[in-house]
Protein backbone atom coordinates (compact mmCIF):
# COMPACT_ATOMS: atom_id res chain seq x y z
CA UNK A 1 0.00 0.00 0.00
CA UNK A 2 1.34 3.11 -1.21
CA UNK A 3 1.43 6.51 1.57
CA UNK A 4 -1.16 8.16 -0.95
CA UNK A 5 -3.45 5.21 -0.64
CA UNK A 6 -3.11 5.71 3.64
CA UNK A 7 -4.17 9.26 3.25
CA UNK A 8 -7.27 8.36 1.69
CA UNK A 9 -8.04 6.13 3.93
CA UNK A 10 -9.28 2.32 3.66
CA UNK A 11 -12.55 1.84 4.64
CA UNK A 12 -13.84 -1.16 6.09
CA UNK A 13 -15.63 -2.92 7.99
CA UNK A 14 -15.60 -5.17 10.70
CA UNK A 15 -19.08 -7.39 10.64
CA UNK A 16 -20.83 -7.25 14.01
CA UNK A 17 -18.28 -5.49 16.34
CA UNK A 18 -18.27 -2.42 13.58
CA UNK A 19 -21.84 -2.19 13.30
CA UNK A 20 -22.29 -2.74 17.03
CA UNK A 21 -20.16 0.18 17.81
CA UNK A 22 -21.13 3.28 15.07
CA UNK A 23 -24.77 2.07 16.88
CA UNK A 24 -23.70 2.06 20.47
CA UNK A 25 -20.04 3.45 20.84
CA UNK A 26 -19.96 6.16 18.01
CA UNK A 27 -20.26 9.11 20.15
CA UNK A 28 -17.28 8.09 22.46
CA UNK A 29 -15.49 7.15 19.38
CA UNK A 30 -15.97 10.66 17.95
CA UNK A 31 -14.12 12.50 20.61
CA UNK A 32 -11.43 9.29 20.33
CA UNK A 33 -11.64 7.88 23.48
CA UNK A 34 -8.62 5.01 25.25
CA UNK A 35 -8.00 4.02 28.64
CA UNK A 36 -6.87 4.72 31.91
CA UNK A 37 -5.26 1.48 32.16
CA UNK A 38 -2.60 0.47 29.93
CA UNK A 39 -5.18 -0.61 27.44
CA UNK A 40 -5.94 -4.35 27.17
CA UNK A 41 -4.58 -7.52 26.81
CA UNK A 42 -4.42 -9.22 23.42
CA UNK A 43 -2.89 -13.10 24.20
CA UNK A 44 -5.83 -14.90 25.45
CA UNK A 45 -7.83 -14.62 21.96
CA UNK A 46 -7.43 -15.07 17.93
CA UNK A 47 -7.50 -12.23 16.41
CA UNK A 48 -9.49 -12.31 13.37
CA UNK A 49 -7.92 -11.74 10.04
CA UNK A 50 -9.67 -8.13 9.01
CA UNK A 51 -8.75 -7.20 12.88
CA UNK A 52 -5.03 -7.14 12.44
CA UNK A 53 -3.18 -3.94 11.42
CA UNK A 54 -2.03 -3.36 8.06
CA UNK A 55 1.70 -3.68 8.84
CA UNK A 56 3.25 -2.42 5.81
CA UNK A 57 1.02 0.69 5.84
CA UNK A 58 1.82 1.64 9.09
CA UNK A 59 5.57 1.11 8.84
CA UNK A 60 5.82 3.15 5.34
CA UNK A 61 3.69 6.08 7.64
CA UNK A 62 6.92 5.87 10.55
CA UNK A 63 9.28 6.12 7.67
CA UNK A 64 7.66 9.74 6.83
CA UNK A 65 8.22 11.03 10.67
CA UNK A 66 10.60 13.89 11.24
CA UNK A 67 13.80 14.24 13.09
CA UNK A 68 14.79 16.70 15.09
CA UNK A 69 17.80 18.52 13.99
CA UNK A 70 20.80 18.48 16.42
CA UNK A 71 20.43 22.16 18.02
CA UNK A 72 16.29 21.20 18.94
CA UNK A 73 17.77 18.21 20.48
CA UNK A 74 20.55 19.37 21.90
CA UNK A 75 18.70 22.42 23.64
CA UNK A 76 17.00 19.79 25.87
CA UNK A 77 18.83 18.07 28.23
CA UNK A 78 16.35 14.62 28.42
CA UNK A 79 16.44 14.43 24.49
CA UNK A 80 20.05 15.12 24.37
CA UNK A 81 20.60 11.99 27.09
CA UNK A 82 18.38 9.87 24.77
CA UNK A 83 20.55 10.59 21.61
CA UNK A 84 23.67 9.51 23.79
CA UNK A 85 22.23 6.20 24.86
CA UNK A 86 21.58 5.46 20.77
CA UNK A 87 18.29 4.13 22.68
CA UNK A 88 14.82 5.21 23.69
CA UNK A 89 13.98 3.89 26.46
CA UNK A 90 9.97 3.22 26.54
CA UNK A 91 7.37 1.71 29.46
CA UNK A 92 4.74 0.55 27.42
CA UNK A 93 2.33 -2.64 26.60
CA UNK A 94 2.74 -5.00 24.44
CA UNK A 95 -0.89 -6.76 24.50
CA UNK A 96 -3.21 -4.04 23.80
CA UNK A 97 -5.33 -4.74 20.73
CA UNK A 98 -5.52 -1.41 18.87
CA UNK A 99 -2.59 0.73 20.86
CA UNK A 100 0.49 -1.33 21.55
CA UNK A 101 -0.05 -5.24 20.38
CA UNK A 102 3.13 -7.37 19.51
CA UNK A 103 3.30 -9.04 15.86
CA UNK A 104 5.28 -12.34 16.65
CA UNK A 105 6.34 -12.75 13.26
CA UNK A 106 8.21 -10.05 13.06
CA UNK A 107 9.13 -9.07 16.63
CA UNK A 108 7.89 -5.53 16.09
CA UNK A 109 4.67 -4.02 18.33
CA UNK A 110 2.78 -1.69 16.76
CA UNK A 111 -0.33 0.09 17.24
CA UNK A 112 -1.32 3.43 17.92
CA UNK A 113 0.74 4.70 21.13
CA UNK A 114 3.37 2.30 19.94
CA UNK A 115 2.94 4.23 16.71
CA UNK A 116 3.38 7.35 18.88
CA UNK A 117 6.59 5.99 20.47
CA UNK A 118 8.21 5.21 17.56
CA UNK A 119 7.59 8.60 16.02
CA UNK A 120 9.47 9.97 19.05
CA UNK A 121 12.11 7.90 18.84
CA UNK A 122 12.65 8.36 15.42
CA UNK A 123 12.28 11.86 16.15
CA UNK A 124 15.31 12.25 18.34
CA UNK A 125 17.29 9.17 16.85
CA UNK A 126 16.39 9.13 12.85
CA UNK A 127 15.49 5.31 13.59
CA UNK A 128 12.05 4.64 14.80
CA UNK A 129 13.07 1.35 15.87
CA UNK A 130 15.60 2.51 17.85
CA UNK A 131 14.06 1.92 21.28
CA UNK A 132 13.64 -0.61 24.12
CA UNK A 133 10.15 -1.69 25.68
CA UNK A 134 9.82 -2.12 29.44
CA UNK A 135 6.58 -3.60 29.89
CA UNK A 136 4.17 -1.68 32.69
CA UNK A 137 1.07 -2.08 34.62
CA UNK A 138 -1.78 0.31 36.10
CA UNK A 139 0.23 0.38 38.91
CA UNK A 140 4.05 0.34 37.72
CA UNK A 141 4.14 3.59 35.33
CA UNK A 142 5.22 5.78 37.97
CA UNK A 143 7.59 3.60 39.24
CA UNK A 144 9.66 2.93 36.27
CA UNK A 145 10.00 6.69 35.84
CA UNK A 146 10.78 7.26 39.41
CA UNK A 147 13.44 4.29 39.18
CA UNK A 148 14.82 5.65 36.15
CA UNK A 149 13.97 2.55 34.32
CA UNK A 150 12.61 4.16 31.24
CA UNK A 151 12.72 7.51 29.68
CA UNK A 152 8.95 7.67 28.64
CA UNK A 153 5.35 5.81 29.66
CA UNK A 154 3.30 5.30 26.49
CA UNK A 155 0.59 2.91 28.09
CA UNK A 156 -2.75 5.09 27.72
CA UNK A 157 -2.07 6.86 30.88
CA UNK A 158 -4.52 9.20 31.88
CA UNK A 159 -3.02 13.01 33.43
CA UNK A 160 -4.26 13.72 36.96
CA UNK A 161 -2.90 15.19 40.33
CA UNK A 162 -2.22 12.83 42.44
CA UNK A 163 0.34 11.44 39.46
CA UNK A 164 1.37 14.95 38.25
CA UNK A 165 3.32 15.25 42.32
CA UNK A 166 5.72 12.27 41.27
CA UNK A 167 5.92 12.24 37.38
CA UNK A 168 5.52 15.19 34.48
CA UNK A 169 3.01 14.74 31.60
CA UNK A 170 3.76 15.82 27.94
CA UNK A 171 -0.12 16.22 26.16
CA UNK A 172 -2.39 15.50 26.08
CA UNK A 173 -3.13 13.45 23.15
CA UNK A 174 -5.98 11.67 23.04
CA UNK A 175 -9.26 11.50 25.45
CA UNK A 176 -11.51 8.99 27.30
CA UNK A 177 -14.43 8.19 29.24
CA UNK A 178 -15.54 4.46 30.43
CA UNK A 179 -18.02 2.50 28.90
CA UNK A 180 -19.83 -0.72 30.40
CA UNK A 181 -18.95 -4.13 28.22
CA UNK A 182 -21.19 -6.99 28.59
CA UNK A 183 -21.64 -10.66 27.27
CA UNK A 184 -24.07 -9.99 23.69
CA UNK A 185 -26.83 -11.94 24.65
CA UNK A 186 -27.32 -9.85 28.07
CA UNK A 187 -30.26 -7.97 28.08
CA UNK A 188 -30.36 -6.54 31.52
CA UNK A 189 -27.87 -4.06 31.30
CA UNK A 190 -28.50 -1.07 29.23
CA UNK A 191 -26.66 1.98 31.33
CA UNK A 192 -24.85 2.59 33.92
CA UNK A 193 -27.70 2.87 36.38
CA UNK A 194 -28.32 -1.01 35.59
CA UNK A 195 -25.20 -1.76 37.66
CA UNK A 196 -26.71 -1.29 41.08
CA UNK A 197 -26.41 -5.09 42.67
CA UNK A 198 -24.29 -6.16 39.76
CA UNK A 199 -20.97 -7.58 40.11
CA UNK A 200 -19.09 -4.81 38.12
CA UNK A 201 -15.19 -5.61 36.91
CA UNK A 202 -12.83 -2.86 36.85
CA UNK A 203 -9.17 -2.76 36.30
CA UNK A 204 -7.01 -2.18 39.15
CA UNK A 205 -4.58 0.49 39.26
CA UNK A 206 -6.83 2.73 36.95
CA UNK A 207 -9.65 5.66 37.64
CA UNK A 208 -12.49 2.71 36.85
CA UNK A 209 -13.03 2.04 40.52
CA UNK A 210 -13.37 5.02 41.63
CA UNK A 211 -15.50 6.61 38.90
CA UNK A 212 -17.90 3.30 39.60
CA UNK A 213 -17.86 4.20 43.03
CA UNK A 214 -18.97 7.93 41.99
CA UNK A 215 -21.68 6.64 39.05
CA UNK A 216 -22.76 3.18 40.43
CA UNK A 217 -22.48 3.45 44.13
CA UNK A 218 -24.51 0.18 44.79
CA UNK A 219 -22.78 -1.81 41.98
CA UNK A 220 -20.28 -4.47 43.86
CA UNK A 221 -16.57 -3.79 41.99
CA UNK A 222 -14.31 -6.33 41.70
CA UNK A 223 -10.80 -4.95 40.34
CA UNK A 224 -8.38 -7.17 38.52
CA UNK A 225 -4.45 -6.60 37.62
CA UNK A 226 -5.28 -6.76 33.55
CA UNK A 227 -7.85 -6.32 31.28
CA UNK A 228 -7.38 -10.03 30.56
CA UNK A 229 -8.38 -11.27 33.88
CA UNK A 230 -11.44 -8.84 33.41
CA UNK A 231 -12.62 -10.13 30.29
CA UNK A 232 -12.06 -13.80 31.44
CA UNK A 233 -14.16 -12.96 34.61
CA UNK A 234 -16.79 -11.46 32.17
CA UNK A 235 -16.71 -14.68 29.92
CA UNK A 236 -16.90 -17.00 32.39
CA UNK A 237 -20.07 -15.57 34.63
CA UNK A 238 -18.32 -14.41 37.26
CA UNK A 239 -18.98 -10.20 36.91
CA UNK A 240 -22.03 -9.30 35.17
CA UNK A 241 -20.29 -6.58 33.58
CA UNK A 242 -17.02 -5.11 32.90
CA UNK A 243 -16.17 -1.29 33.09
CA UNK A 244 -13.33 0.35 31.38
CA UNK A 245 -12.72 2.92 28.76
CA UNK A 246 -14.56 2.98 25.40
CA UNK A 247 -11.53 2.30 23.04
CA UNK A 248 -9.79 -0.71 24.93
CA UNK A 249 -13.72 -1.88 24.53
CA UNK A 250 -13.66 -1.75 20.97
CA UNK A 251 -10.52 -3.34 20.88
CA UNK A 252 -12.09 -6.27 22.76
CA UNK A 253 -15.45 -6.09 20.09
CA UNK A 254 -12.77 -5.56 17.16
CA UNK A 255 -11.15 -8.57 17.89
CA UNK A 256 -14.07 -10.81 18.42
CA UNK A 257 -17.11 -10.47 16.82
CA UNK A 258 -20.36 -10.49 17.80
CA UNK A 259 -19.14 -11.73 21.35
CA UNK A 260 -19.82 -8.65 23.66
CA UNK A 261 -21.72 -5.80 23.78
CA UNK A 262 -21.39 -1.97 24.62
CA UNK A 263 -23.93 -1.26 27.17
CA UNK A 264 -25.38 2.19 26.99
CA UNK A 265 -23.62 5.56 26.55
CA UNK A 266 -20.36 6.19 27.96
CA UNK A 267 -20.09 8.02 31.11
CA UNK A 268 -18.05 9.66 33.51
CA UNK A 269 -15.20 12.58 33.06
CA UNK A 270 -13.50 12.67 30.23
CA UNK A 271 -10.05 11.78 30.89
CA UNK A 272 -7.31 13.19 28.85
CA UNK A 273 -3.85 10.68 27.75
CA UNK A 274 -0.81 12.02 28.51
CA UNK A 275 3.18 10.70 28.08
CA UNK A 276 4.84 10.01 31.16
CA UNK A 277 8.37 11.33 31.93
CA UNK A 278 10.65 11.94 34.68
CA UNK A 279 8.97 14.54 37.73
CA UNK A 280 10.45 18.27 36.33
CA UNK A 281 12.07 17.12 33.36
CA UNK A 282 12.32 19.48 30.07
CA UNK A 283 11.34 16.17 27.82
CA UNK A 284 8.05 18.14 28.79
CA UNK A 285 8.62 20.70 25.85
CA UNK A 286 10.75 18.46 23.92
CA UNK A 287 7.93 16.23 23.48
CA UNK A 288 5.18 18.81 23.46
CA UNK A 289 6.83 20.65 20.60
CA UNK A 290 6.88 17.01 18.82
CA UNK A 291 3.41 16.35 19.14
CA UNK A 292 2.75 19.71 17.60
CA UNK A 293 4.62 18.77 14.33
CA UNK A 294 2.83 15.51 13.92
CA UNK A 295 -0.48 16.90 14.63
CA UNK A 296 -0.11 19.62 12.13
CA UNK A 297 1.27 17.73 9.72
CA UNK A 298 -1.56 15.06 9.66
CA UNK A 299 0.56 11.95 10.67
CA UNK A 300 -1.02 11.93 14.22
CA UNK A 301 -4.16 11.51 11.65
CA UNK A 302 -2.98 9.01 9.38
CA UNK A 303 -1.27 6.61 12.53
CA UNK A 304 -5.16 6.92 13.91
CA UNK A 305 -7.09 5.92 10.90
CA UNK A 306 -4.27 2.85 10.35
CA UNK A 307 -4.26 1.83 14.04
CA UNK A 308 -7.82 2.48 14.96
CA UNK A 309 -10.20 3.56 12.72
CA UNK A 310 -9.87 1.50 9.52
CA UNK A 311 -10.13 -1.68 11.92
CA UNK A 312 -13.37 -0.50 13.28
CA UNK A 313 -15.07 0.53 10.63
CA UNK A 314 -15.09 4.35 11.84
CA UNK A 315 -14.60 7.23 8.80
CA UNK A 316 -14.12 10.34 10.96
CA UNK A 317 -10.61 11.02 12.69
CA UNK A 318 -11.33 12.39 16.22
CA UNK A 319 -9.41 16.00 17.16
CA UNK A 320 -6.48 16.12 19.04
CA UNK A 321 -6.97 17.66 22.44
CA UNK A 322 -4.93 21.05 22.83
CA UNK A 323 -1.83 20.29 23.75
CA UNK A 324 -0.67 21.00 27.28
CA UNK A 325 -4.36 22.14 28.12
Amino acid sequence: MTLDNLTIGRRRAIGLAAATLATAGLAACDTGEGTDAPAGDASDEQQSEEAQLDATAYDELLATGPVADDATVSASEWATAVRDAGTLRVGGVQTSMLFSLLNEVDGRTRGFDAGLSQLLTRYVLGDEWAQEITQVTSDTRESVLQNDQVDCVFATYSINDDRKEVISFAGPYYTTQQSILVMADNTDINSVEDLAGRNVAAQSGSTGPSILEEYAPDANIQEFSTDEEARTALSQGRVDAYVIDTTMQMGSMTRNPGRYRLAGDPFGPVDAYGIGLPLGSDGVDFVNAFLSEIEDSGLWADLWQVCIGDRAGIDEVPEPPAIGA
